[in-house]
């Protein structure tokens, strides 16, 4: 099942619903009702959601995609990302090459930060290129998973279970700010350098972990591509490590690294600006588009 929160043209209140081929079945039409989908990830139940799948596809009439504004699945996550650096083995030496300095981590344990985000832009929405604090903004395209329920002290087997679902993410990052400080919280954190969508994908739909084609375009040049079962720590690993020291909550966002092609990792390096366009691509999730302005 393919979720998403939206706005009906002229409406300015987001509504979740239910995605499919011929548009978007809201989930209050089905006779559930959830403020958000924070509110649907943290009390949804598995009787509840089966029967939200069936309703939602046994409905002949949703509203069309031209009804609609697909916002970001989550707008406003209830806590930082948590994220993942250097996963990927390929981008961990297109990093290295562009800044030693900053990149050089070797060390067989997973790199993580956390991303500031209090409101995801969605698929269409414009992010500001902040020509005023980088000239060096960067794309990263990223499966990002949802957690479902209370994880702690969870073993690697386990972890499939606290899985709600996945997202496209695009970890945006002023690489100069990133560089410039000893950590990279600020450079990953400007408003709006947190696109998520189009939909989360529930993990029933997918083998686990999944292993899906990833990638990323700017001005519909192929930048990235490669696939989700090439990250150096899997899911099942980061979940159940995250979780021997801290309770991952429903509704937390992992996003799970990026792979080689980023702008810094291209000779000489390629950064964005001002009118382009990066799209990044998970296959069985969709298109996440984001115009720099």
């Amino acid at each position: 099942m393919k979720l998403v929160t939206f706005l009906r043209n002229g409406n300015k209140l987001p509504e979740v619903g239910v995605l499919k081929e011929t548009g978007v079945v809201p989930v209050e039409d089905c006779g559930l009702m959830f403020v958000d989908m924070n509110d649907l990830i943290l009390n949804i139940n598995s009787t509840e959601e089966n029967y939200l799948d069936r309703m939602a596809h046994e409905r002949r009439m949703s509203l069309s995609l031209h009804e609609v504004t697909l916002l970001a699945p989550i707008v406003h996550p209830m806590q930082d990302v948590i994220c993942l650096g250097l996963n990927y083995t390929e981008h961990v030496e297109e990093a290295k090459q562009y800044s030693g300095e900053a990149f050089d981590i070797d060390k067989p344990k997973a790199v993580y930060f956390s991303k500031r985000c209090f409101e995801a832009p969605g698929t269409g929405a414009p992010v500001s290129a902040y020509v005023e604090l980088t000239q060096k903004l960067d794309y990263e395209a990223e499966l990002a998973v949802i957690i479902g329920k209370e994880a702690y002290k969870v073993a690697p087997e386990d972890t499939e279970q606290y899985v709600f679902g996945y997202t496209v993410l695009n970890d945006l990052t002023a690489r100069d700010v990133q560089t410039a400080h000893s950590q990279w919280y600020f450079g990953k954190s400007l408003e709006g350098f947190c696109p998520m969508g189009p939909c989360i994908v529930t993990r029933d739909e997918f083998e686990y972990p999944p292993k899906l084609q990833i990638s990323s375009a700017v001005n519909g040049e192929l930048r990235q591509s490669s696939t989700t079962d090439l990250l150096i720590h899997s899911i099942p690993e980061i979940i159940s490590e995250l979780s021997q020291g801290m309770r991952l909550m429903p509704g937390t966002i992992i996003a799970t690294g990026t792979p080689k092609g980023t702008g810094m990792g291209l000779t000489p390096p390629v950064f964005l600006k001002k009118g382009d366009t990066v799209v990044c691509s998970i296959e069985g999730i969709g298109d996440l588009e984001t115009p720099i302005v």
